[in-house]
């Protein structure tokens, strides 16, 4: 889609035309309709005050995109959430305003409708409330309350565009929030060579099949059988399970995880359990970033787990690793590189729209 934002003009709101005619490929409105596999289920909520419109997915679009958000104006949502990178920045911990750092690597968006604690320590219960978060981070986006919808507020387009999907043309941090969750409610993942396998459209090589027999298996030597437990953590169609967990980075974590939002000691070093959808294209790996490929994650958990009170049950049984062979791990990257999802880092309804 080319610049749209000239199209705007005061004659629209006296004619009675819908601003969502001005640009363009005029954007369809009404009622978003969501299509996904029916495994990926129906457990997700939507806030009655934020129902996801078509109209408000693409406001949320444009917003994701605007760097007008951030207090220097050169930051946006998609500079630590690139869509060639399933929504990640390639970096271990990413880059804010003036050059900040940010204390934690960027999380994947894919399948958020779905995920009910957002952040690695699970601190927001919705998108919405996670979407203003970076915003008004020093080391993120670097804006105080209200600035980033003031500096909206004194353009000729949004304060139009946000009549169009909220009522009136008042631009809030709630209503960027609101547009922003909408949109990212979308950014749906489920068009990968696995899915293909699964719905008998792709046939797995020897390789593949190996490795999704180590990661669907839990290792039992008195029966001779192999395995990586994966899938204790990572299984389903959604390929997590909604759980926090200590993985044995450290004997002693520097970053207390989830234990900072529960206060609870058995929670320290847990994190949320990433899935892994477009694995392949979100290194580096952990929460600090620390492993910069799939091999060096597979050395962790193959020889290098460290025990701790807080370690997960799945990995305290398993003495310092699962002791993988190198064709297993080879086995396992096979299998772990069927999750890319080509369809969804190229959708062009994800793209920039400016």
């Amino acid at each position: 889609m080319r610049s749209w934002m000239g199209y705007f003009i005061g004659a629209v709101v006296m004619a009675g035309v819908s601003a969502w005619t001005m640009v363009d490929d005029p954007v369809p409105t009404g009622p978003y309709a969501f299509h996904y596999p029916a495994s990926f289920g129906g457990r997700f909520t939507i806030p009655a005050d934020n129902p996801t419109m078509q109209e408000g997915v693409y406001l949320g679009r444009l917003l994701f995109y605007e760097p007008r958000l951030s207090s220097t104006q050169t930051i946006s949502c998609a500079s630590c959430h690139q869509q060639a990178r399933a929504f990640t920045d390639g970096l271990p911990l990413s880059i804010g305003v003036h050059g900040k750092t940010t204390r934690r690597n960027s999380m994947s968006l894919t399948n958020l409708l779905w995920v009910r604690q957002l952040f690695w320590d699970g601190r927001s219960t919705s998108l919405e409330e996670q979407a203003l978060v970076p915003l008004g981070h020093t080391d993120e986006m670097g804006s105080k309350p209200g600035e980033a919808a003031r500096a909206l507020q004194k353009t000729k387009s949004y304060p139009m565009l946000f009549k169009q999907v909220f009522g009136s043309d008042t631009i809030t941090d709630g209503r960027i929030g609101k547009a922003l969750a909408q949109f990212e409610r979308t950014l749906i993942s489920a068009d990968s060579r696995y899915d293909q396998y699964v719905a008998g459209q792709y046939q797995l090589t020897e390789s593949e099949q190996r490795g999704m027999q180590l990661f669907n298996r839990s290792p039992s030597p008195e029966r001779n059988v192999r395995g990586g437990n994966c899938a204790h953590c990572h299984g389903g169609a959604k390929l997590y399970q909604e759980l926090f967990h200590n993985n044995g980075l450290d004997k002693q974590a520097t970053d207390s995880g989830r234990q900072a939002i529960t206060g609870v000691a058995l929670d320290q070093g847990r994190f949320r359990v990433p899935t892994l959808r477009n694995v392949a294209l979100t290194a580096p790996y952990m929460h600090d970033g620390r492993f910069d490929s799939l091999e060096k994650v597979l050395d962790h958990y193959s020889e290098h787990i460290q025990p701790s009170p807080m370690l997960a049950p799945e990995l305290a049984g398993q003495p310092n690793g699962f002791h993988l062979t190198r064709g297993e791990k080879t086995d396992l990257i096979s299998f772990l590189r069927l999750f890319t999802d080509s369809t969804f880092i190229n959708n062009p309804q994800f793209a920039n729209p400016h």
